[in-house]
């Protein structure tokens, strides 16, 4: 759920075609969007098609950095607490800026970050990663070098592949409000970027495989599963799912996630911050409430929305917000998070159906840390039990209790990142 502070990407060449402050940007939930009520429907129900919208048309590139080799990328990835032991490759980062459609389908255009490897094959395969939660626009993979948001996706290009990563819409150079753990936009921001990645790709030297490895993280660990039912549905016609691996994802997050939260179960301040996005951001789509002071109680009720609006940084969110959900929140804001009906209850649905809505063909595997703080562990078994139910045995690794800044959260990423390069280059060489 969270990002640690670090330096944003220095520019360049640009080409162009018509746990705290830490744990709310790379963990696991969080965000708004731009339109607070609307009569359209979601993207994940508006069936609008790619050539209707010119979905993933490249709108720009801009060279961002070199790592020109092995020992670079080591220091980088050293620099955002990961592992080397997967580095083959110097790489090369470029932001793709390009257009997709937002929550109602209507056109927009989203960033995102590609990285390839250096003097690597001129077919590469590609590795599409969905980042976990951020408060600021700025954290997002294109945005931030030598952070946590961004190794992932540097360390697979590293070892050969070429990363992909979405920013998603109202991150990083995105117009707007984020629409966090939205399903339907995450999924299209992310196909659209692979798009956008596969009409640069050429200019580079390079062309895209069809099959494409699909990961992320937190947040972006039902953002990878909702790319890969796309995927699979072969809602692109060139790009084909290759292999699946969420790591720490609240895949059940109705179900799991908020009650845990609420009963105390998950580390208290990520607690807080999370029921304040979860009311703030599905309000924003869905319109689960009239007035902040509804859910919120006073004086939080006057301020908390404005917190989300993609300018205030997760240190800001920390001193915003209060230290337990019974200061943030209002009896009846509780109990529309204990008990959902309505506008959230649909929409939960339409998040929790990540695991239980289809049955994945390529390989499965799903990653998670012992006594994760922010993404209660039962989220993974019950993803586990609904891709069995559908016929598929998804692997649980449990990666143990890793540490990353005093976060077993955060230190799921660190340690999954190196097995998923491995994972996918065995994958690769079958």
């Amino acid at each position: 759920m969270a990002v640690p502070a670090s330096t944003s990407p220095r520019g360049g060449t640009r080409y162009r075609s018509g746990l705290r402050a830490a744990a709310l940007c790379c963990g696991l939930l969080l965000s708004g969007s731009a339109v607070a009520t609307a009569a359209a429907p979601p993207a994940a129900h508006a069936q609008v098609r790619h050539e209707e919208r010119g979905r993933g048309t490249l709108v720009s590139a801009e060279k961002l950095y070199t790592l020109a080799t092995p020992q670079a990328v080591a220091a980088e990835l050293g620099s955002a607490g990961f592992g080397d032991d997967t580095v083959r490759h110097g790489v090369v980062a470029y932001r793709l800026v390009y257009r997709t459609v937002d929550a109602y389908g209507r056109p927009t255009t989203a960033s995102g970050l590609f990285v390839l490897p250096l003097d690597g094959e001129g077919r590469l395969r590609a590795v599409s990663f969905a980042h976990g939660t951020g408060s600021h626009k700025d954290d997002s993979p294109s945005m931030r070098r030598g952070a946590f948001v961004s190794a992932s996706v540097i360390a697979h290009a590293s070892a050969g592949a070429a990363g992909v990563a979405p920013d998603y819409l109202g991150m990083g150079k995105g117009p707007g409000l984020h629409p966090w753990m939205d399903i339907g936009s995450e999924t299209t921001a992310s196909l659209d970027m692979l798009r956008a990645a596969r009409a640069f790709a050429p200019r580079t030297g390079h062309v895209l495989e069809r099959e494409v490895m699909v990961t992320g993280f937190s947040q972006g660990a039902s953002a990878a599963l909702g790319l890969g039912r796309a995927l699979q549905a072969g809602e692109d016609r060139w790009f084909r799912l290759g292999a699946l691996a969420p790591v720490s994802g609240a895949y059940d997050f109705g179900g799991v996630e908020l009650p845990a939260l609420l009963q105390g179960r998950l580390d208290t301040k990520s607690g807080v911050l999370y029921a304040a996005y979860t009311l703030v951001a599905f309000n924003r789509l869905h319109h689960i409430y009239d007035s902040p002071g509804e859910v919120f109680s006073d004086p939080y009720a006057d301020t908390v929305e404005g917190l989300f609006d993609g300018a205030h940084t997760g240190q800001q969110l920390m001193q915003g917000t209060p230290g337990t959900l019974d200061e943030l929140l209002t009896e009846h804001g509780r109990a529309l998070l204990t008990h959902p009906t309505g506008p959230l209850a649909a929409a939960l649905r339409t998040t929790d159906a990540v695991c239980n809505d289809w049955a994945p063909r390529a390989p499965v595997r799903l990653y998670m840390a012992t006594g994760d703080e922010q993404a209660d562990t039962a989220n993974t078994e019950h993803c586990r039990a609904a891709l069995l139910r559908n016929g598929v045995n998804a692997p649980v690794v449990d990666l143990g209790a890793v540490d990353y800044q005093r976060s077993r959260h955060l230190g799921s990423n660190v340690a999954a990142t190196s097995a998923i390069v491995r994972w996918f280059g065995e994958l690769g060489r079958r």
